[in-house]
């Protein structure tokens, strides 16, 4: 695991963006997986900056999303597929039957998380896997737990999770539950990168990077892969 501090959201968004892009010009058929959440979407301006000045095509990338909540059909704001719907594919030019999605449906979701894991190996893996970090240090929606995840499944979400995101439902009660790709779908991208700002998220940076490698903090497993960056800022770091 490399770590890297950077001053600010805005100097890791351009680091991020420019590893991404560069990728995508050697590899215009890459396969990327992406996160949702407030850590990625400058990242993510700066990618459809590019697309908009004609410096790199992302019509040819397959994507796989991380996770995505229980009940929440694509169309609800609060859904992770309008998310990157509205954050970055439908304005950086991807091609839609290229992006890939667990699905939010209580009962397509399960049939969902069997196929896709196979799915990702058939596309030849993920070649850049982005993540962000929760407060109580979970990747995806892998919740902190007794024992590391392997493929997708549905999870029940915690009490601090669902503390943390409930705000960004304003017209709805936040879902219990998630569909989420397992820590061993993460593991098995050949690069990862991982985005951690602000206070918040210091005590999670430091259990990852410090702490004891445990399912308890699942983003400490991060620790044995090949090829992991952590970008982080002066106040996530401010523990370490």
């Amino acid at each position: 695991m490399e770590v890297v501090l950077l001053e600010n959201a805005i100097e890791i968004s351009k680091a991020v963006s420019s590893i991404i892009i560069e990728k995508v010009r050697k590899k215009p058929a890459a396969v990327l997986g992406f996160a949702t959440g407030a850590s990625p979407v400058e990242t993510y301006k700066r990618m459809i900056e590019a697309y908009e000045k004609g410096l790199v095509s992302f019509r040819n990338v397959t994507t796989f999303n991380l996770d995505e909540y229980c009940g929440l059909p694509r169309e609800d704001k609060n859904s992770y597929y309008y998310f990157m719907k509205e954050n970055l594919f439908s304005k950086a030019g991807f091609d839609f039957s290229k992006v890939n999605f667990l699905s939010g449906d209580p009962e397509e979701g399960e049939s969902c998380c069997e196929e896709y894991g196979k799915k990702i190996a058939a596309a030849g893996g993920i070649d850049i896997q982005l993540l962000g970090v929760g407060t109580n240090g979970h990747i995806g929606f892998n919740e902190p737990s007794d024992s590391f995840s392997d493929g997708p499944f549905k999870v029940r979400l915690t009490e601090s999770t669902i503390n943390s995101n409930s705000k960004y439902f304003t017209e709805r009660p936040m879902p219990n539950y998630a569909f989420t790709m397992g820590v061993g779908d993460i593991m098995r991208a050949k690069k990862i990168i991982l985005i951690a700002t602000g206070e918040s998220k210091a005590k999670a940076v430091y259990s990852m990077v410090k702490g004891p490698v445990t399912p308890h903090c699942p983003a400490s497993i991060l620790r044995y892969h090949p090829d992991a960056t952590i970008f982080i800022d002066r106040e996530s770091a401010k523990l370490l």
